[in-house]
């Protein structure tokens, strides 16, 4: 048996790196501090193999509020880590583009984007064209573009200064699996692992990624979250065309350079987009060649002469039930709290979640951003959160 911490996190990628963090930043907390990771190489974490991106071009207030805090620490990264620290943070912004369809519905996203301060501009046909020359713009009637606030950045160095920085205050790291929980009541008492090794616990934080709903079905709680496959693929092309954003088409491709080549990508048409077997990161070759390049090559005549270099796959902390974030306690088990189901831009708001959290754990309630509308109540009540800009 181990020593007993005032809090357990388990799960040490973004979320529950972002969580330890603020904890320790947070004033007046003195309690001790573990957090358990399966694989501290994380060499299959979703934070690390994502696209590392963040944007503000949500239609939900609070999605928008999260990620403007996690530009602003990102902006501030030297401040809070020392001169040296560096996450390669590239502000070349995001373009979601529209067909007919879509246009209202981007229209009015942007209209809130904007009351909530982000710096996007709705454009019309002709301003794509002659914005970006590269974009066939025949069949769109508009594109939203960050004009600062959102690009692309470093996962793996921004992970490690958050864990580096909790190192450095005392939170302990604890190398394991977990298995399943001790229970008291309406409390959870400790972690079991899979090596025998019991963590007693005053608070234990779901931050599990994409097998949070897995680590919460062992405390008996139901939990719509599961790893969901996403591959990204590597390409070149011959053409240069100057600088490019992280471009969304309506077709739901994405393309972005990624130093002289470019990444590209797309979430699976239902219903092959079904829960990822566990162990399978084998990327989806057939997505590149039948739904992707044609798809490239429409909007962007020059991908239409491209060579595929590589490829990677990881896996998303996909809520099934809304795609959005779940966090906070459990109705029924009051130290059980949640950092889950982020779906995608967990990354990007891992500073505001993991704030949120220590806020929680810290004083009972949010004293920053209220981001009540994201709490595990909803689920029970059946009361989604529809957020319009998923990718």
């Amino acid at each position: 048996m181990t020593t007993g911490f005032d809090v357990v996190i388990v799960g040490g990628a973004a979320i529950g790196a972002s969580t330890a963090y603020f904890l320790t930043e947070a004033a007046g907390f003195t309690g001790s501090i573990a957090v358990i990771e399966r694989d501290t190489t994380f060499a299959r974490s979703a934070t690390t193999l994502s696209a590392a991106s963040i944007r503000q071009q949500f239609s939900t207030p609070e999605n928008i509020a999260m990620s403007r805090f996690g530009l602003a620490f990102i902006r501030e990264i030297r401040d809070r880590f020392g001169f040296e620290a560096d996450i390669a943070f590239k502000e070349n912004g995001y373009l979601l583009l529209a067909g007919p369809a879509g246009r209202d519905i981007l229209a009015a996203n942007h209209r809130i984007q904007r009351d909530a301060g982000a710096d996007i501009d709705l454009l019309g046909p002709d301003v794509l064209a002659e914005t970006f020359p590269f974009l066939n713009v025949d069949d769109l009637s508009a594109g939203a573009f960050g004009r600062s606030g959102e690009g692309w950045f470093d996962a793996h160095s921004l992970l490690s200064l958050l864990r580096s920085a909790s190192a450095a205050h005392g939170v302990t790291t604890i190398t394991g699996e977990a298995h399943g929980f001790s229970r008291s009541g309406d409390r959870l008492t400790a972690v079991h692992l899979a090596d025998g090794t019991v963590v007693p616990a005053g608070i234990i934080v779901n931050a599990a990624g994409p097998e949070a709903g897995a680590l919460a079905g062992l405390a008996g709680v139901a939990l719509p979250v599961e790893p969901r496959k996403r591959s990204v693929f590597v390409f070149d092309c011959r053409e240069k065309l100057g600088p490019m954003p992280l471009m969304v088409d309506p077709s739901g491709v994405y393309v972005r350079p990624e130093g002289q080549h470019f990444i590209s990508g797309m979430s699976p048409a239902e219903p092959d987009d079904g829960p990822a077997a566990p162990g399978d990161f084998d990327p989806d070759w057939h997505l590149f060649d039948e739904v992707i390049w044609p798809a490239l090559a429409h909007r962007v005549p020059a991908f239409e002469a491209i060579k595929c270099l590589n490829a990677w796959a990881g896996h998303y902390d996909y809520n099934r039930f809304d795609q959005n974030a779940i966090l906070g306690p459990h109705p029924e088990l009051s130290n059980f709290f949640f950092a889950n189901g982020f779906s995608g831009h967990g990354l990007q708001q891992a500073p505001a979640a993991g704030r949120a959290l220590a806020e929680l754990i810290t004083t009972g309630a949010y004293q920053t951003l209220d981001l009540s509308v994201f709490s595990y109540d909803r689920i029970a009540a059946e009361s989604p959160v529809r957020e319009l800009a998923v990718i």
